[in-house]
């Protein structure tokens, strides 16, 4: 019996010996899907993260663009992809919520395995530097005396920037504009110059990009944003209850391996603590603002009632 036992002891261990090691993820490239269109927001803060993920992962992202109708195409190929770690995506917030509620969306929140926020963008009112309006309280009195002669830039149906539109047309109903909806925010900075309309809802980082060119009226925060629009006050300063933004952040389908997600969350961590990345942000007009996997996802959870409101007494709420 001692003898066959220690057979089996050193068969196990030869076995042991010849089975593989296992190999450390990543091991093969990653695709990043970016669901609006290159050069605007979510790409220009994608590609500085990119820089900083060769740095500390041996493998490279590969961008793949899944622009339109908000977000919305990007963020279901996200979905839909192999829970495996080799396709993860950016996702922009509230719009995850606002498609999914509005628009039969094939994803919910919990589609998605949450890696971190990365940016709080909070939204503006921008006109061109040579436009008539120099308020955002004159676009509101000029769109009330001319129903429908405004034209206001929006990306996107079911977006950050269409609630904040929505919002302000829940708070002046009086007010009639008319939304132009673009497939990302270059498309709507072009528009704004082009004259193609009158006046956009956009984010900081949408407006810095074209700033010498733009005349940014209010911001649409708690408080001033003293790193890059100190000037510019907020709209509750000039008289209009509205605070919006877009939280951008990084996710991949439902149901990774835990050590995957694991490895995700640190790498994307080491990014966002990385001094040189925040300096790289500031500079791209980008606000930086990190949350870990899992307070990202609860912060989505707290807007759920808000937004099935919003969208309720809009007449767009379909789930």
């Amino acid at each position: 019996m001692k003898v066959f036992a220690r057979l089996l002891l050193v068969a196990s261990l030869l076995g042991l010996a010849a089975a593989p090691a296992l190999a450390a993820y990543p091991e093969k490239p990653v695709n990043m899907i970016i669901a609006f269109t290159a050069g605007g927001s979510s790409d220009v803060q994608a590609r500085i993260m990119q820089k900083y993920w060769d740095k500390h992962s041996p493998q490279p992202w590969v961008f793949v663009y899944k622009p339109g109708a908000g977000g919305i195409i990007g963020f279901t190929e996200v979905a839909r992809a192999k829970a495996d770690g080799y396709t993860v995506g950016g996702l922009n917030v509230p719009h995850v919520i606002l498609q999914y509620m509005g628009q039969n969306a094939q994803f919910t929140p919990a589609s998605f395995d949450y890696i971190c926020q990365v940016v709080n963008d909070p939204q503006c009112i921008a006109v061109r530097k040579d436009s008539k309006f120099t308020t955002t309280g004159a676009v509101l009195e000029h769109a009330k005396g001319n129903p429908g002669k405004v034209k206001i830039g929006l990306v996107g149906p079911l977006s950050g920037h269409h609630i904040m539109y929505l919002d302000m047309q829940r708070k002046f109903p009086d007010v009639k504009f008319t939304p132009v909806f673009y497939k990302g925010a270059a498309d709507q900075n072009a528009a704004l110059l082009g004259g193609e309309v009158d006046v956009i809802i956009g984010n900081i980082n949408d407006v810095m990009r074209s700033i010498d060119e733009f005349n940014v009226l209010n911001v649409a925060s708690e408080k001033r944003n003293e790193d890059f629009l100190p000037q510019v006050p907020t709209l509750r300063e000039a008289g209009i209850d509205i605070v919006s933004d877009i939280r951008r952040g990084f996710v991949a389908p439902k149901g990774l391996p835990a050590d995957v997600l694991s490895s995700l969350r640190e790498t994307f961590r080491k990014i966002c603590e990385d001094p040189q990345y925040i300096a790289d942000m500031k500079k791209a007009g980008q606000p930086h603002e990190y949350k870990d996997g899992p307070d990202f996802e609860a912060y989505i959870a707290s807007l759920d009632a808000h937004v099935r409101q919003m969208l309720q007494e809009a007449g767009l709420l379909k789930k």
